[in-house]
């Protein structure tokens, strides 16, 4: 094949490609900031000016134009919209409630399908933080074009630390594919391990935190979803029947709240790499899903001089010896003294106060909250 040829391949490859944002969850370990109405990818958590959902936008648009489509709940509809003005109704897919992200992306892949079965569609979730951004591209442009030759392509991040909060990727062997010279099989998915095992994996050098970012045809995509999930498939199917007709909210209505829940991990990734259909393309940018309040003191660097990080316009804040993270939406003054890595949470209706290393704990105040009726601050 000639390199003309090539690339007239990839410019094929590249315009089938539609980018799939789905942006579901509270964010229950970042309460009281983050809640079921403003859940974490309506805020700017970096202190970049940008919300998660529109820097996830904006990295994709080099890669699909305007060829983006939304997933999320009908709540979130109008702050959606007002992030993400470029988004067509025909391109914003709302959840009448939350059923996972099997459901999620399986609708996405459906409405898609029926639109042109030749599409090739990109999921990233719209509350994770990528730098640098061309890095990401460069590795989705080689997911795109592995996709193009019949694979579900996920995107494994190098690990850093032995991590028991995500699942791992293990890579197989290289995959010869013209433009993506870093694909490899997937051998296998495995589950959040304990911190032992972590560390082996880190040791083994063959492992990738599972970012749950997939690239695929549409086609191949349903496929696994309905051998394995045929229950899901045919409802999905039935609804994107009906998505752009007039017939779409009476079906919706009728077929959503029926749809099972799982994740897209168990109904489509893990049976696909068992049958040898999926490949992974290593993501060599920095990533970070921004999982609770230690998180965002990571990816918000410290003012010279001082460990304590301040986040929230007009925060008034005075500190003395005091090291960790603040996050204040109101204008009530703020003093710590003589404290370490504590995290502040001020909000007009509810406060937050705990440390780095209990951040992960915060979802269990929530669960506390919601069985003890007090919802309202949720």
């Amino acid at each position: 094949m000639t390199t003309e040829m090539h690339s007239t391949s990839d410019r094929d490859a590249f315009s089938r490609f539609y980018g799939v944002i789905p942006a579901g969850g509270t964010g229950t370990r970042l309460w009281p900031l983050s809640r079921a109405a403003a859940p974490k990818f309506l805020h700017d958590l970096t202190g970049s000016g940008s919300t998660l959902i529109r820097a996830t936008y904006d990295r994709l648009c080099p890669l699909a134009g305007d060829r983006v489509m939304v997933v999320t709940g009908t709540l979130h509809r109008r702050a959606v919209k007002q992030q993400l003005p470029e988004i067509s109704n025909d391109n914003l897919v709302l959840e009448l409630e939350p059923k996972d992200s099997a459901a999620a992306i399986g609708l996405a892949a459906a409405i898609l399908h029926r639109r042109d079965p030749d599409i090739i569609m990109g999921s990233f979730a719209a509350d994770q933080v990528i730098t640098p951004v061309e890095v990401f591209q460069d590795a989705v442009r080689e997911a795109i074009l592995t996709a193009a030759r019949g694979y579900i392509v996920t995107i494994g991040i190098q690990p850093t630390h032995p991590s028991t909060g995500f699942g791992y990727i293990r890579a197989g062997e290289g995959l010869d594919i013209d433009g993506a010279p870093n694909a490899r099989a997937v051998a296998e998915f495995v589950e959040k391990p304990s911190e032992d095992v972590a560390r082996g994996y880190l040791r083994d050098g063959s492992f990738s935190w599972n970012a749950g970012m997939f690239v695929a045809p549409v086609s191949l995509m349903l496929k696994h979803l309905e051998a394995n999930e045929p229950e899901l498939h045919a409802g999905l199917t039935e609804i994107a029947e009906a998505w752009d007709t007039a017939r779409r909210r009476e079906v919706v209505r009728r077929i959503w709240p029926t749809l099972p829940k799982t994740a897209i991990d168990y109904a489509v990734a893990e049976p696909a790499a068992a049958a040898g259909d999926v490949a992974m393309i290593p993501g060599a940018f920095t990533w970070d899903d921004v999982g609770d309040f230690a998180a965002i003191g990571r990816l918000n660097p410290a003012a010279e001089n001082t460990e304590l990080r301040v986040m929230g316009e007009g925060a008034r804040v005075y500190s003395e010896n005091a090291s960790g993270i603040v996050v204040s939406d109101t204008k009530r003054v703020i003093a710590l003294i003589g404290i370490e890595d504590v995290v502040i949470v001020d909000t007009p209706d509810a406060l937050l106060v705990t440390t780095k290393e209990h951040a992960q704990e915060v979802k269990k105040a929530v669960e506390h909250l919601k069985a003890s009726g007090d919802t309202d601050v949720l």
